[in-house]
C-alpha cells in the first residue's frame, strides 16, 4: 500500500486530529492542511515497554537519513536554460526525471531537500515492480496474501507481495538521472509564470530558472495545479507502525491484506457501532518473529474518519491479539485522497504522481502505477522537446496532459471512481461480503483491478462476474446501492468520449 499525507484543496478539509506501509487502494485555491507522514527511523537504544497491547504511550524516536551523493547542482545566476523543470524528487518526480533525460532532454529537478529519504512505506505486487523490472528494490517479499472475511472465512491469494526498499529505489532512480546528466535545485518552487513558449518559477531563495515546460511531481498539497470541477474525493485514512514485538499471531510466508475481523471490539460497544457503519482493516507485514508492520486501514470514507477513532480501534486489535509492542521503529500517518476529479486538461502545468489523479480511486494504489506510466508521458514529451521541431506552448501542453490521460484511461477511471462510491455505502458486512465475491473472481480480474491493468470491457466483464459471484445480500447490496453512481458513471463516460 502506498502512504502519502499530503493534502488539497478546495473543499476544506474535514477536521482532524494530530496526524500509509499502505498502497492498498499503502507532493488553483488555498491548499488543505493535512498532516505531512511522519517517519521514524532506525531501532533507538533505549528499550521501552507499552502496556499489554497499548502502544500510543511509546515514542518512536526520528532520524531522518540522507542518501550520500554529490549532486550535480544547477547554479541559477548563470541564467542557463533547461528545457523541462521537475518540482519535487519523490518516486513519481525522478522516475519521470529518469526517464525524460534518457532522450537528451535536459531535466532540472527542484525539490528543498533532494537527498533525503521519502518519509512514506510501499506495499506493491511483485510481478508489477518485476514487469518494470525494478524488482531488485524489493526488501521483503512474501509468497502469498490474505484477506480475513471474518473469523470462519480467510481467502488466501496466491500471488506474491512485497516492500519497496526506500533507499534502493530512491538510489536506483538518483544514479540513472545523475547518469542522463540532469541537474538539480535545492530550492522550494514559490510561484510559477508562464509565457506562450516557455514558463518561469520563481523559488524561496528568489532564485529564478526557465523551461519549456514545468512538471509538477510534489504531490496532493500542491496548489499548482488546476481544477474546474467541484473536488469531492474520498479519502483513505490509515495510522501505521513499524514495531518491535514480543511476539505475534502471523504467518511469516503471508501478509495480511486485509482483515475484516471485529472481535476485538467485543468489549468495546461505542468503537464496535462505529466500526460497523465505517468499518476498518488491520494490514500487516511480518519480518520475522518479533519485527512487524500493522496499519489500521479505513478503505475510503467520506467525510475522513477521526484519526483517534483509528487509533483506538488499533489498541483494542493488538490487545485481542495478544501483540505487545516492545518499541515503535517507525510511524506512519496517512491521509490519500480517492477519486475525485481529474485536473483541467491540459493546462501550462503538467502533473504526475498524486496531483495528476494517478492514485487508484478504489484502492489507493499508486506508486508502481506512477513507474509504469511515467515512461509513457517522457515519450510524449520527448515526441515535443525531443523533435528537431520543438513544439512548444499550449501544443505541448496538449500533446503531454493527452499522453498521460488517454480517452480510454480516462473512462477506465471513471469506472474505478463509481467502485469507490460503491465502497463508501458499504458498512463492515456490506464490505465483507462485497471482498468475499471480489477475491472469488478469476485471478485475472482481481488482480487487473487491483494493478489498473483491465480496459473498460474487462471491467464490464468483472461487473458481470462479481454480480455472479456474489451472495443474495451481496447482490441486494449492488441493487440498492449503486445505481445512482452507476448512472453518474454512465454520463461521466458520455462525456470523456464526446
Amino acid at each position: 500500500m502506498d502512504t502519502l499525507v499530503r493534502l488539497f484543496p478546495p473543499p476544506p478539509p474535514p477536521p482532524l486530529l494530530p496526524t500509509k506501509i499502505s498502497q492498498l487502494f499503502h507532493a488553483s485555491s488555498p491548499p488543505c492542511s493535512f498532516p505531512k507522514p511522519h517517519y521514524t527511523g532506525k531501532i533507538f537504544s533505549r528499550v521501552q515497554s507499552s502496556k499489554y497491547g497499548n502502544f500510543l504511550d511509546l515514542k518512536p524516536e526520528s532520524t531522518p537519513e540522507v542518501l550520500d551523493f554529490d549532486l550535480p547542482r544547477l547554479d541559477p545566476s548563470s541564467r542557463s536554460r533547461v528545457d523541462v523543470i521537475i518540482i519535487g524528487t519523490g518516486p513519481a518526480g525522478l522516475r519521470l526525471a529518469e526517464q525524460v533525460s534518457q532522450y537528451g532532454i535536459k531535466v532540472c529537478c527542484v525539490d528543498p531537500s533532494p537527498l533525503s529519504m521519502w518519509p512514506n512505506n510501499y506495499g506493491v505486487w511483485v510481478d508489477e515492480f518485476e514487469s518494470l523490472e525494478l524488482e531488485s528494490c524489493l526488501d521483503k517479499t512474501w509468497p502469498m496474501a490474505c484477506v480475513h472475511i471474518d473469523d470462519n472465512k480467510t481467502k488466501y491469494l496466491d500471488r506474491p507481495y512485497g516492500r519497496v526498499s526506500r533507499k534502493k529505489l530512491k538510489k536506483l532512480l538518483m544514479e540513472r538521472c545523475l547518469s542522463n546528466g540532469v541537474k538539480f535545485l535545492k530550492a522550494k518552487v514559490w510561484k510559477i509564470e508562464h509565457k506562450e513558449f516557455e514558463s518561469l518559477i520563481v523559488c524561496d531563495d528568489g532564485n529564478e530558472l526557465k523551461a519549456s515546460l514545468v512538471v509538477d511531481a510534489s504531490g496532493f498539497a500542491s496548489s499548482f495545479i488546476e481544477y474546474d470541477k467541484p473536488r469531492n474525493h474520498g479519502y483513505q485514512i490509515a495510522h501505521g507502525i513499524l514495531a518491535e514485538v514480543e511476539g505475534h499471531p502471523f504467518d511469516l510466508d503471508k501478509m495480511v491484506l486485509m482483515d475484516w475481523r471485529d472481535s476485538h471490539l467485543g468489549n468495546e460497544p461505542y468503537l464496535r457501532t462505529g466500526n460497523s457503519r465505517f468499518p476498518t482493516f488491520l494490514y500487516a507485514m511480518p519480518f520475522d518473529s518479533n519485527l512487524v508492520f500493522l496499519e489500521e486501514t479505513s478503505l475510503v470514507s467520506r467525510p475522513v474518519l477521526s484519526y483517534m477513532e483509528i487509533k483506538k480501534r488499533m489498541v483494542a486489535r493488538l490487545r485481542h491479539l495478544g501483540i505487545r509492542v516492545k518499541r515503535i521503529l517507525e510511524v506512519e500517518k496517512c491521509v490519500i485522497p480517492m477519486g475525485g476529479p481529474l485536473p483541467r486538461i491540459p493546462q501550462s502545468v503538467m502533473a504526475i504522481g498524486g496531483t495528476s489523479g494517478i492514485a487508484h480511486p478504489s484502492t489507493g494504489y499508486m506508486v508502481a502505477r506512477t513507474m509504469a506510466l511515467a515512461p509513457v508521458l517522457a515519450e510524449a514529451i520527448a515526441e515535443c522537446l525531443g523533435s528537431t521541431r520543438m513544439i512548444r506552448g499550449k501544443s505541448l501542453h496538449e500533446r503531454a496532459w493527452n499522453g498521460l490521460w488517454t480517452t480510454e484511461r480516462r473512462c477506465v477511471r471513471q469506472y474505478y471512481s463509481f467502485g469507490m462510491e460503491t465502497l463508501l455505502k458499504l458498512d463492515l458486512n456490506g464490505s465483507r461480503r462485497f471482498f468475499d465475491a471480489f477475491f472469488d473472481l478469476d485471478p485475472y480480474f482481481w488482480q487487473g483491478f487491483l494493478s489498473s491493468r483491465l480496459s473498460l470491457r474487462e471491467l464490464a466483464l468483472l461487473s458481470l462476474s462479481l454480480f455472479g459471484h456474489g451472495s443474495f445480500p451481496s447482490r441486494f447490496d449492488i441493487v440498492s446501492k449503486c445505481p445512482v453512481p452507476f448512472v453518474k458513471m454512465l454520463s461521466n463516460l458520455a462525456l470523456e468520449t464526446m
